[in-house]
């Protein structure tokens, strides 16, 4: 693309409205969506940089952007439904984490156009660390929620499930794609949960931007593996939120804000009076 698309109509949420609308991205129509920073939110040298929010598998962007307005008010925001999910068309391959990734880079580089702090859901989580190991010049910072670098670091075998009749009608609404072609999606998704990502420690090692790694205290991926996560990029902060499930946008909205705006106004490597963790290491 040669030039930034331009927005459609709009969607109010809280402070900041969402443009959206359909954005040809590198010869695919993708929905795309784009809240600009309001001034009198500019309190700091962070506002207004570039966020790009990311949501989770077998989901969509409408919905997940707004639940985290809050964290992300006064900076220049973006999102968009990967390809295949929400109301974006599918394309052969789309589902795999190798395809998420090369769009995602696609989008940072033709739409937002300069390094963009990434804050993704789970699936959109795996996008960001891919995205961190490998072009690292496209990142501010990175926050993870209820992510894993390998399936293995699920709790138990993902299994496809049958959609209620409330999914195959909000499906049929919002996807360009055949009504039939859910079930199809479920099934393909929930193999490739199986087998991908297969990222290792000694990739995440190699991340060196500012991090954010957030579970809740009783989500599908394992409490080891994240702390896992952790303990391997050297400049993280990890963040267990109580009473929270996989779902932690809805089941702790506001402590996952507030977690998020904090570490987004000041993303400095923590200095702690104890250290442990990270006195073996100094960012510079």
């Amino acid at each position: 693309m040669s030039s930034r698309p331009k927005f459609g109509w709009m969607f109010g949420v809280s402070e900041q409205s969402y443009q959206r609308q359909y954005i040809n991205l590198r010869g695919q129509q993708i929905w795309a969506s784009h809240a600009k920073p309001k001034s009198r939110f500019t309190k700091s040298a962070n506002s207004g940089e570039p966020v790009l929010l990311l949501h989770g598998g077998m989901s969509q962007s409408e919905g997940f952007d707004g639940r985290l307005m809050p964290a992300v008010n006064g900076f220049d925001v973006y999102s968009y439904d990967r390809a295949g999910h929400g109301r974006s068309p599918d394309q052969p391959g789309s589902f795999h984490f190798d395809f998420q990734y090369q769009e995602a880079v696609a989008f940072l580089e033709d739409v937002i156009k300069k390094p963009a702090h990434l804050i993704g859901y789970s699936d959109g989580g795996i996008i960001s660390l891919l995205v961190a190991i490998n072009r690292p010049d496209l990142v501010r910072t990175i926050t993870l929620i209820g992510a894993n670098y390998h399936h293995s670091g699920t709790a138990s075998t993902i299994s496809a499930w049958t959609p209620s009749e409330e999914e195959r009608a909000k499906y049929a609404n919002f996807s360009p794609d055949a009504p039939e072609t859910l079930v199809k999606k479920i099934k393909k998704m929930a193999k490739i949960w199986n087998t991908e990502p297969t990222m290792t420690l000694k990739q995440l090692r190699s991340i060196k931007c500012p991090t954010l790694v957030i579970a809740g205290d009783d989500d599908v991926i394992k409490l080891k593996h994240t702390n896992e996560m952790y303990e391997a990029i050297e400049n993280s902060r990890l963040a267990i939120i109580p009473g929270a499930s996989h779902l932690i946008d809805k089941d702790q909205p506001e402590l996952l804000n507030k977690v998020i705006r904090d570490f987004l106004f000041n993303h400095e490597y923590p200095v702690t009076l104890m250290p442990v963790q990270r006195k073996r290491s100094e960012v510079q």
